[in-house]
């Protein structure tokens, strides 16, 4: 008999036989989070993503697998807005009379290249009857490129530039090329359709098998279905859990998942950013270390795409990725090579994980200076989720140091005695203040440039207290908001909408699967993917009318 109930027993005394109160043993579960008791009587809204245009990076990566084009014609095109810290946010991906320019101009390129290679060769043009191979030919492209089958009158509207360029003394070929333009530039193309049975409904529906495809292939590649996952769609089995799910895992082993490091990492961690990054030249910045750091952050982030690593152990890694220039300038043992080298951090914690990269220190730092607040607003508006509000109009600068000899910790310490500074800066300045070893290309220093000494201890409101980057990276990584936030921003960009707080329970109920199966990347992906966000949609109830 347990201590425990043994002195249950023994407790009673009234003379009746004692009985036992059961206690809860070690598989009980804890006391029940009111958030958690919310979220299971609350019904899950799938939400709605507005018809969503091709971004930049997905334009170019459908062409390349569409036609095999690798020039990215999107190049030439208007940049792209941001909607929630991505570019794939549909609710801002807008179509001006330029940009429609540029898709018609990018399509006649596009197909006379492809003409010229010889990528529509299953055929020959007959001239004198055209309309047989040229209907196979477009039927064919049409499917791929609208990534769903055509219908016969699809199919017969273009075959109908045969015709047209025949009534103008044209050979077949111009209005077969007329016809393949024509699909470039139609909003089937350009845009990601899903259709809703009763637009003005809110009830939820699945989305269809091929929509989820594109879907699919657009959250993991950035780009069009390949023939087998549009196979699957097109047989109605990808709803199916175990398909959808082999489906992702062969999608994260093909090469195309690449996209995920350049257009979901680059962005959520700041790595394109590095591109305009501009330090003062007593620094030695220059493009070969810009390079080296933009590739170690994407060879890091790559691992966590397609090894065993735990999402939330991207904070402290004990591994990277340098060359000889990169390890030097962290003070890290040469590899001997010009290539990215993978190399274990033994001896070296402050080079473990995020904090440790010299992209984010560069991107989150001034050209001349440190930025403990905009490191801080990194850590709280990208792993956290605690974004503080945007400064008032009237907020000043950094103060001019009056004394040389005071680190920017005490410099800082005004923000956080002024009554309508002290709310955001309480929160900002600690988490910067752990980073402040790292100079504004991330090297490592014990002396500010004014020959101050470092001070990078912070303590944050609740009265939680670190000493430097080993013990603040710590407490970031305990952070119960870690994970839902990775979820959120993950959400955000395969839905391409932003995650609001209506999505609350559905980011919750995401991050709690993909952490009780191992909380990998992977996992988080596939809870995803299984969710109600990403398998249904809505529609949207009218408006009252003007």
């Amino acid at each position: 008999m347990g201590l425990a109930a043994a002195v249950v027993l023994t407790a009673s005394c009234n003379g009746s036989p004692p009985r036992a109160r059961v206690l809860p043993g070690p598989d009980a579960p804890g006391p029940v989070d009111p958030q958690d008791a919310q979220c299971r009587s609350k019904a899950r809204d799938p939400g709605r993503v507005t018809l969503h245009r091709l971004n930049r990076a997905e334009y170019d990566n459908t062409v390349r697998d569409l036609l095999g084009d690798t020039g990215s014609p999107a190049r030439d095109f208007p940049p792209d807005d941001h909607g929630f810290g991505f570019d794939n946010n549909a609710d801002v991906l807008s179509m001006s009379p330029l940009l429609m320019e540029k898709y018609s101009h990018a399509a006649q390129a596009l197909v006379e290249a492809a003409w010229a290679r010889g990528a529509f060769g299953a055929c020959v043009l007959d001239p004198a009857q055209p309309e047989p191979c040229a209907r196979e030919l477009l039927k064919t492209f049409a499917r791929r490129a609208w990534r769903r089958p055509v219908t016969n009158e699809e199919v017969e509207r273009l075959v109908a530039f045969v015709t047209l360029a025949r009534q103008h003394g044209d050979a077949p070929e111009v209005g077969v090329k007329l016809a393949l333009r024509s699909v470039l530039v139609s909003p089937h193309f350009l845009f990601r359709v899903e259709l809703d049975p009763a637009p003005a409904s809110t009830a939820p529906h699945p989305v269809s098998d091929l929509e989820l495809a594109s879907r699919l292939s657009y959250f993991l590649w950035s780009s069009m279905p390949d023939e087998a996952l549009l196979q699957v769609a097109e047989g109605g089995h990808l709803h199916e859990p175990e398909v959808l799910e082999a489906q992702v895992r062969r999608m994260l082993a093909d090469p195309r998942a690449r996209a995920l490091v350049d257009n979901f990492a680059g962005q959520w961690l700041y790595t394109r950013a590095l591109d305009s990054a501009q330090p003062v030249s007593r620094y030695g910045f220059d493009e070969p270390l810009r390079e080296a750091m933009r590739q170690e952050m994407q060879l890091v982030f790559q691992e966590f795409v397609t090894g065993d690593h735990r999402l939330k152990d991207l904070l402290d890694a004990p591994f990277t990725y340098v060359n000889d220039r990169l390890a030097a300038h962290y003070g890290l043992p040469r590899p001997g090579t010009p290539a990215m080298t993978r190399v274990e951090l033994t001896g070296h914690p402050e080079r473990a994980g995020l904090f440790g990269k010299g992209s984010l220190l560069t991107v989150t730092a001034n050209p001349d200076r440190t930025s403990p607040v905009k490191r801080g607003v990194w850590v709280l508006e990208q792993l956290l989720c605690k974004a503080p509000p945007p400064p008032p109009p009237d907020a000043g600068g950094l103060a001019p140091a009056v004394d040389p000899t005071l680190n920017i910790k005490a410099r800082m310490a005004e923000h956080r005695a002024n009554p309508g500074c002290s709310g955001c800066h309480t929160l900002m300045d600690p988490l910067g203040f752990g980073m402040e070893n790292f100079d504004p290309v991330g090297r490592w220093r014990t002396k500010e440039e004014g020959g101050a000494t470092v001070d990078s201890s912070g303590e944050l409101p609740g009265g939680k207290t670190f000493q430097g980057i080993v013990e603040m990276r710590a407490v970031v990584k305990q952070d119960p908001d870690l994970s839902a936030c990775m979820t959120r921003h993950l959400l955000t960009y395969a839905l391409g909408r932003g995650a609001e707080e209506e999505d609350r329970c559905t980011v919750r109920d995401i991050s709690q699967q993909a952490e009780a199966r191992g909380g990998r990347l992977t996992d988080y992906i596939l809870a995803i993917v299984r969710s109600d966000a990403f398998l249904r949609r809505r529609g949207e109830a009218e408006g009252p009318k003007p």
